[in-house]
């Protein structure tokens, strides 16, 4: 069968195998490209919720998941990833009309089913290791927490509900997923995908759509809830570790960012058009803005900031901003007006404070309404700004001067974030060593992006996700010892 929003908005919740009307009714799920009303969808209420987690909780103490072999756990995660796979144009189509993408396709959709493949070969990774003592022997068991909140955000819905969901599975976990009202849809067709095309048992992954905090609170400080995987806003995610500390609940949590890319002062200028372009990207107009990993701090060689910039400029003003069905578009809406305002309000702000808009600052009028900012370029930008300091969530470049590495490197730093960054370099050892300096969980240098597992220091989270590393958070770890 073809899936089309239609079917997956009017399945409603889906619980225990079964698909359920909401308690609080339904709510509007809006397209942020053109304010159109795309579905309603069934709002789930604190019983709705409470029932998900008892589903969840009666699949892992007397369900079979937990109880299956890793072969034929890793089976049903390959049956997911191959249907992943199949409904690619229908999650494309969805990533455009709900979430607003325009340019970032491949991180928004294809990662998914990849994840899911992944996932199905580490469920085959051994949980058990050897242990040895003197005058005994044991085994050190890696096993399952129990029931899992996944809370996911909504600028990157599919990839993030896989990246918890199948991991969590994975390693023989039961699941309650409550993505954000803002992009419901993405998590409504993974329960679709999982009743209609895997073989996965009933009550193991339960889907729970609401706009109620008191719902989502019943769910995160929730008894029988054993862990919290939650990705979003620092703020939202230290109210759940202190929900979660009640009970002491294991925690993931994947935060915000103020990523700094430093640019090193031995590049040739030959060199700044392709590399303006990938930090226009990277730190710009990725989905508007709207990531986590925003290398949204660019700091220069100061002798190079003026040529850097008007490069960069040149480049922003030639971004074709509009509808994101559209072939043309390289970058579509904010997701809400809310949004768009705080982001107008954090470049007044700038401004305020000596900043300079060297381009952009405004928004972009397109036919059928929407929420479009202009690519913006800010200058006359100091570390200690607030521009500088906290997360903008929208299409904003502060391009920062610095003297020397050294300083740059402190300049990055000097952040209560710590998520990713980056170096770019002429001398890729002499890039490499900067890039050891930087207090984040990834670096790259020159571009490279090597595989592994995804994580913050400081206020950018706690915990990992993805590969070996991501699948051991979802586990306890047990020693079992006996005589030799």
């Amino acid at each position: 069968m073809t899936l089309d929003i239609g079917t997956v908005a009017d399945a409603g919740l889906f619980v225990n195998g079964a698909w359920a009307p909401g308690g609080n009714g339904r709510f509007e799920d809006v397209s942020p490209g053109d304010g159109s009303v795309l579905a309603t969808i069934a709002d789930g209420s604190v019983a709705d919720m409470v029932g998900a987690v008892r589903a969840a909780r009666t699949a892992f103490d007397g369900g079979p998941w937990p109880r299956m072999s890793p072969a034929e756990r890793s089976a049903c995660l390959a049956e997911l990833a191959a249907g992943l796979t199949r409904h690619q144009d229908f999650f494309d189509h969805l990533s455009r009309v709900e979430w607003g993408v325009a340019n970032d396709r491949p991180g928004q959709v294809m990662a998914a089913a990849s994840i899911a493949a992944g996932a199905a070969q580490l469920a085959l990774v051994p949980a058990e290791e050897a242990l040895t003592g003197p005058g005994a022997v044991g085994t050190l068991v890696h096993e399952p927490h129990g029931v899992v909140a996944a809370v996911t955000p909504w600028n990157y819905p599919h990839t993030l509900n896989l990246t918890k969901v199948a991991n969590a599975i994975a390693a023989g976990n039961t699941v309650v997923l409550k993505p954000s009202p803002l992009s419901p849809l993405a998590a409504l067709a993974l329960a679709w995908i999982i009743d209609h095309e895997t073989s996965i048992p009933a009550g193991v992954v339960n889907v729970v759509t609401t706009t109620s905090l008191d719902a989502a609170r019943a769910l995160t400080g929730h008894p029988d809830v054993d862990m919290i995987s939650f990705t979003g806003s620092t703020v939202v995610g230290k109210q759940i570790a202190a929900d979660a500390a009640v009970t002491l609940k294991r925690v993931v949590l994947e935060l915000g960012g103020k990523s700094a890319s430093i640019h090193l002062d031995d590049l040739h200028p030959d060199a700044y058009d392709t590399l303006a372009a990938q930090a226009l990207f990277d730190g710009c107009t990725r989905h508007a803005g709207q990531v986590c990993v925003l290398q949204s701090r660019l700091f220069v060689p100061a002798a190079r900031e003026k040529e850097i910039v008007e490069r960069l400029v040149a480049l922003a003003a030639a971004v074709r901003v509009g509808d994101p069905c559209a072939s043309t578009t390289e970058m579509g809406p904010l997701i809400s007006g809310a949004q768009a305002d705080r982001v107008l309000s954090d470049i007044a702000g700038a401004v305020a404070e000596g900043g300079v808009i060297a381009h952009g600052g405004g928004r972009v009028e397109v036919p059928g309404g929407g929420h479009y900012i202009a690519p913006t370029i800010l200058t006359g930008i100091t570390n200690t700004m607030r521009i500088a300091r906290e997360e903008v969530f929208g299409p904003v470049l502060a391009v920062i001067p610095y003297r020397d590495p050294d300083e740059a490197v402190a300049m990055a730093n000097d952040s209560r974030f710590g998520l990713v960054g980056a170096v770019h370099g002429a001398d890729p050892e002499r890039a490499a060593a900067v890039a050891r300096r930087i207090r984040a969980g990834q670096v790259t240098v020159n571009g490279a992006r090597a595989l592994g597992p995804f994580g913050g220091f400081r206020e950018s989270g706690l915990g990992r996700e993805q590969g070996l590393a991501g699948l051991r958070e979802f586990t306890e770890t047990k020693g079992v010892s006996r005589p030799a």
